[in-house]
């Protein structure tokens, strides 16, 4: 069934701008776009509490036709003289209530529940996959999914509680003010002085509830990401015999959640006791005041029956509105605590003119860039690079010495602190971050592959690719028969096949050459290999190198390397040290030169770097 536009909410509808920093106006950017079906849900629900106030209001017109009628002429007359009232006293609780009450659950059930929070966790994370790398990099992974989730949670119940409960209880409480100020201003003042008292009760504990609330989602985001870091390295865990240190930092983040939840529990308890004493008082105002009001002959039977309806009802309500008030409170609280955690600026962000790179030839410049990563020393600076379209580099040196920032600063993960950092002449600050990373294809020595089919990893390189292009980009990088002979524990095979999360179903060699596959597909004019083939055994390798020569032709190729053999026949080597470019030129070059280079081929062994290497220790 397709429902009507102004009952439709877009669940994943973009926000506008960034979200704010300040908890009303998170709420109001979360929310923004579905204003007119929280609108027609809340007058539902304000149409549901004023029909309670009606409900009492009929029930007391019923005593009192039944006090004036006893023993005159049986149910038939009663009818025959009060038909309309009794027709609409039928009318009202078999048809109206049900109807209003029906539409208004309606309206969170199959609208607003499903539908809200999708929008609001969508707009989170589309925001949190626009920080910069160094966000992630502070943080757990685990942790900052946490945090999406309750957040976007959090904010859509405190949304469906507002309307269901707030909403409902002000319409019921106000229309009983209405009724009870026309039975007698005294006993309508009467519940105007409790309500005082309750306001100022919640006006108490709410405040502590919400603060309480945040230290104990942040306590529990902290085991998921405790735990969520332990899993994901529990190889590590295991080849080091520390399951018993990891167990220990797990039960510490327990016992922060426990001792924070035990907080919550002590004030909640507190909390409920006062709540029943004040909802019992109410009945005993409002009852007594009436009764008392009847024996003077200021009020009817009805008026009593209606009053206490009244008194038990928002005595009941006030039970039930409190607790969810605490729920809000709570749930405002984890809004609190995401909204610090997710709703930081940017770090890195596009030029408000930024423009797609558009065809790419691939010449590449750096211009001298300096980067610390906002230290007064280390990073690489100042370099002066330059590559002309086609031309492929290796970049050698020792751990630390800046090979992968430099690679780093070409994809954007970071601008430059000094200078800056060009392709086809073009400062990249200048394009768009998606445009410059679709020119560029890269394969890192942390292969990372999604917990998918190998199609779609193959894929990523290039979404619009045919079976047959997948199929050749994996021949090319001498996967094709392995994955053909991959099965996962649901018993998909070949190209299906779901590879664990980070492709831990795979051995070394074989995540890098689904990468190498993915590079391959991408085919795109910039190429960077950062120990592209460090996982692979010498015979794999050298097919994967002679696949590599054919994909490089063309390119502008960067390419990091321990293992020099691999980068020897490069146009170019450049030897980074200490962050500066000490040499550059071909190998034969730089052999004959006998500097670092040519240090670090003599000495090499293995196809790694001595750790007695004295330009290994100068760089940390």
């Amino acid at each position: 069934m397709t429902l009507p536009g102004f009952l439709r909410l877009d669940p994943f509808r973009p926000a506008a701008g960034p979200p704010p920093r300040r908890l009303g106006a998170f709420f109001l950017w979360g929310v923004a776009g579905a204003w007119p079906v929280l609108a027609l849900s809340t007058l539902f629900s304000v149409g549901s509490g004023v029909l309670e106030v009606i409900s009492a209001e009929l029930l007391g017109r019923v005593v009192d036709i039944a006090a004036e009628t006893a023993g005159q002429g049986g149910l038939g007359a009663v009818l025959a003289q009060n038909g309309p009232l009794i027709l609409a006293f039928v009318f009202f609780y078999l048809v109206l209530r049900p109807a209003v009450f029906t539409l208004s659950s309606g309206m969170n059930a199959v609208i607003i529940g499903p539908n809200l929070m999708p929008l609001v966790l969508s707009r989170l994370h589309r925001w949190t996959m626009g920080h910069s790398v160094t966000f992630f990099d502070a943080d757990f992974a685990g942790r900052i999914a946490q945090k999406q989730m309750q957040a976007a949670r959090a904010l859509t119940e405190t949304v469906v509680e507002m309307i269901n409960v707030v909403a409902f209880a002000l319409a019921s409480v106000g229309g009983a003010v209405i009724f009870l100020l026309v039975i007698d201003w005294g006993v309508a003042l009467m519940l105007a002085l409790w309500l005082a008292v309750y306001l100022a009760f919640i006006g108490y504990f709410m405040p502590r509830v919400r603060l309480r609330s945040a230290a104990r989602a942040a306590a529990r985001a902290s085991v998921t990401g405790q735990v969520v870091d332990t899993i994901t390295n529990i190889k590590t865990v295991k080849l080091f015999a520390r399951a018993e240190h990891e167990d220990s930092a797990a039960l510490e983040a327990m016992e922060r959640y426990r001792s924070t939840s035990v907080d919550f529990g002590r004030l909640s308890t507190v909390f409920r006791f006062g709540l029943m004493m004040l909802a019992g008082v109410l009945p005993v105002l409002l009852v007594g005041g009436t009764l008392a009001l009847w024996a003077e002959g200021g009020a009817s039977a009805g008026d009593i029956a209606a009053a206490g309806s009244i008194s038990i009802r928002i005595a009941q309500m006030t039970g039930w509105v409190s607790f969810s008030l605490m729920t809000i409170y709570a749930h405002v609280g984890e809004v609190e605590d995401g909204m610090r955690t997710l709703a930081h600026p940017h770090a890195l962000t596009d030029a408000p003119d930024a423009r797609p790179l558009g065809p790419v030839a691939g010449r590449v410049d750096f211009e001298g860039v300096g980067f610390a990563y906002g230290r007064p020393s280390g990073g690489v600076g100042p370099i002066d690079l330059h590559l002309a379209a086609g031309e492929r580099i290796g970049i050698v040196g020792a751990s630390g010495a800046g090979k992968s920032t430099l690679v780093a600063l070409l994809l954007r993960f970071y601008d430059p602190e000094t200078g800056r950092v060009l392709i086809d002449g073009r400062d990249i600050r200048g394009a768009t971050q998606e445009s410059l990373r679709a020119a560029i294809g890269t394969v890192t020595q942390e292969t990372a592959l999604f917990n998918r089919s190998v199609r779609d990893n193959i894929l990523y390189g290039r979404p619009d690719a045919t079976e047959a292009e997948i199929e050749a980009a994996a021949r090319a990088a001498h996967a094709h028969d392995f994955i053909l002979a991959l099965q996962d524990h649901k018993g998909r095979r070949g190209y299906e096949a779901h590879l664990g999360e980070r492709g831990v179903r795979l051995s070394g060699g074989q995540r890098q050459r689904i990468a190498l596959a993915r590079a391959f597909l991408k085919n795109a004019p910039i190429l960077v290999l950062d120990e592209a083939t460090s996982a692979l055994d010498s015979e794999v390798e050298a097919e994967v190198q002679a696949a590599l020569s054919g994909l490089m032709q063309g390119k502008t190729v960067l390419a990091i390397a321990h293992r020099l053999s691999t980068i020897a026949a490069m146009d170019r080597i450049v030897v980074l040290d200490q962050g500066r470019i000490v040499e550059d030129g071909p190998h034969a070059e730089l052999l004959a030169r006998g500097g670092l280079y040519a240090r670090y081929w003599t000495r090499q062994s293995g196809g790694f770097l001595r750790p007695d290497d004295d330009a290994l220790r100068a760089a940390g």
